[in-house]
């Protein structure tokens, strides 16, 4: 298995991987995600409604394609065993395609097509968007592009360096179901309740490394002046620190009243400074990379020194 033991390994797995995600994006077809979120409604469908049965649930459909990555890592040859943590880790990872998501929204905005711009951040996040002004689709859309930073890039960036490409695989799968079971709605509130909090928990230390290298990356004092200030104040532990840190090192207003499944929810007030515009997209996705290519330049700097 990969870890910091075998740390020199890691930089070349980690830039290949973000190469290959950089050239290719995510596979419309094929993609092992689809077939997992398959399987994960034909078994939620099949389970009773308690936490135990969603736990049980979890460990399930998670823990087997862990088991058989960590196995394969220790039976291949090292040519194949470094191509299968490239891709690993290539299928866990989704810069391209956040920003291509963010590129989309931003297009129809800045040309004043407000019709297309809600349609396209609907894809985005799970709000109702049809009734969205300029400012709440661009917010909407800064939103998306912090919080699903942390979650589609860091997050599985740190459990690679920490477990390898089964750690890589562990975190992707737990953040699906997150995405698919984690809703504190009649449905879900109990059977979703482990994969909610397995998730929060895996992304306790890498969402404040991505806060972090969001202030690093932007403006600093003001990051992290929002960060402390306001973080506790969201209702995710993981997402607070991620948003509040990025709305300030953006020096954007985030946040505010927002509408889910017909329903008006009172959201806290993050970052400072003005309501984003269509041009806050577009500087959302580059601190983004800025903190991706902080990321990589830190990863290289330490495999060279423990060589």
């Amino acid at each position: 298995m990969l870890s910091f033991a075998h740390y020199p390994t890691a930089p070349l797995v980690v830039v290949a991987a973000l190469a290959l995600d950089q050239l290719l994006g995510e596979p419309r077809r094929w993609h092992p995600l689809v077939g997992f979120g398959r399987l994960a409604n034909q078994l939620e469908a099949r389970c009773a409604r308690h936490r135990l049965t969603g736990l049980l649930a979890w460990a399930l459909i998670v823990l087997p394609p862990v088991w058989l990555t960590t196995w394969l890592i220790e039976v291949l040859p090292t040519p194949l065993k470094w191509a299968l943590e490239t891709i690993a880790l290539y299928f866990a990872i989704g810069a391209r395609s956040l920003v291509q998501h963010a590129v989309a929204v931003h297009l129809p905005l800045s040309h004043g097509d407000l019709v297309q711009a809600r349609e396209k951040v609907g894809y985005m996040v799970s709000r109702d968007t049809s009734s969205l002004d300029e400012a709440g689709v661009a917010r909407a859309t800064v939103e998306s592009v912090l919080e699903n930073g942390a979650d589609a890039i860091f997050g599985a960036l740190f459990w690679f360096l920490l477990l390898g490409a089964p750690g890589a695989v562990l975190y992707r799968l737990a953040n699906t179901l997150d995405a698919m079971w984690g809703y504190r709605n009649e449905r879900f509130l109990h059977f979703g309740w482990a994969a909610a909090r397995l998730d929060d928990l895996m992304n306790l230390a890498p969402a404040r490394l991505a806060a972090l290298g969001y202030c690093l990356c932007g403006n600093l004092p003001s990051g992290l002046r929002c960060w402390v200030a306001q973080a506790t104040t969201w209702y995710s532990p993981n997402a607070g620190p991620v948003m509040a840190a990025g709305a300030g090192a953006l020096q954007v207003s985030l946040g505010g009243p927002a509408i889910y499944h017909g329903i008006c929810k009172e959201r806290p007030q993050l970052g400072c400074g003005e309501a984003p515009g269509s041009d806050d997209i577009l500087r959302a996705c580059r601190l983004v990379q800025r903190a991706v290519l902080l990321w990589l330049t830190l990863i290289l700097a330490g495999g060279l020194l423990h060589a």
